[in-house]
């Protein structure tokens, strides 16, 4: 253990560096300093992959906006890691901008959400970003336009925060077709694969599902949770329980080497 990961055991160190986040960009999303650390890691991996496959442009997104908060830190982050990395990142944000329908079913979870949580002041937000792009409609039809107009570079980090499991089956389309359209291996954080005491989440109903049909539906394409990332982080955070991966077995670049040769480079990266 280095002596910056044992300063970082004291609890005031890592609060202040968060506050002063110097250092290189590797060094800080290690470190998790950014206020959304797993949009900062989801991000940093997928355009590390894209540049070792050789891929200029990949697109960050996140289905479900509501106040604006993660996109503002998706963007900024975003924007900094392409600086460092050399490969453009484009990111997309995707809300209804009404706030959240009436649940269809129980598959929704209804005993924790309703119909009108997180609405939006899209116009207030639309002016505070600087690059991202904000698609206001229901995901079903604006996910679906967005594919076929060609407007999404090969999608590289997804952040799934629609709550209910109707919204996160439509926005699972976003994989539904094979090959260029994503990464071989996507970064994903599903926000709401946990809930509290009283929200009993479980594989039944929710994010959770969806991802299962998803896995069942597909032969080539399986969402799974990245096994033991802990080991590979300074510290254990809760988002790190939220950490899948997307792999696309039959992506025609699934199989290219990404990793160094060299020992003492590759050490360092993972």
């Amino acid at each position: 253990m280095s002596v910056v990961d044992q300063l970082l055991r004291l609890p005031f160190v890592h609060g202040l560096w968060l506050r002063f986040p110097v250092g290189s960009v590797p060094t800080k999303v290690y470190q998790g300093l950014y206020p959304y650390p797993q949009y900062a890691y989801g991000v940093y991996w997928s355009a590390l992959l894209a540049k070792r496959l050789k891929i200029p442009r990949i697109t960050a997104i996140e289905f479900g906006v509501a106040g604006g908060r993660g996109l503002l830190a998706l963007e900024k982050a975003s924007a900094e890691i392409a600086s460092a990395l050399g490969v453009t990142i484009d990111v997309v944000g995707f809300d209804s901008g009404e706030g959240m329908p009436s649940p269809t079913d129980y598959r929704d979870l209804p005993h924790i959400w309703q119909r009108g949580f997180y609405k939006m002041d899209h116009e207030k937000l639309r002016a505070r970003l600087t690059t991202a792009r904000l698609v206001i409609g229901d995901v079903r039809e604006t996910l679906a336009e967005q594919v076929r107009s060609g407007q999404l570079a090969p999608v590289g980090f997804v952040s799934f925060d629609l709550d209910y499991y109707s919204s996160t089956c439509a926005a699972l389309s976003v994989f539904a077709d094979g090959g260029p359209g994503h990464l071989p291996r996507v970064h994903c954080y599903f926000d709401d694969v946990a809930a509290n005491d009283l929200g009993c989440m479980s594989e039944h109903i929710g994010e959770l599902l969806a991802i299962r049909e998803f896995n069942e539906a597909h032969a080539k394409r399986k969402i799974s949770k990245f096994e033991l990332l802990r080991l590979s982080r300074p510290r254990w955070e809760h988002w790190q329980e939220k950490i899948y991966v997307m792999h696309d077995f039959a992506h025609p670049q699934y199989t290219t080497p990404v990793i160094s040769t060299d020992v003492k480079h590759t050490q360092r990266e993972l």
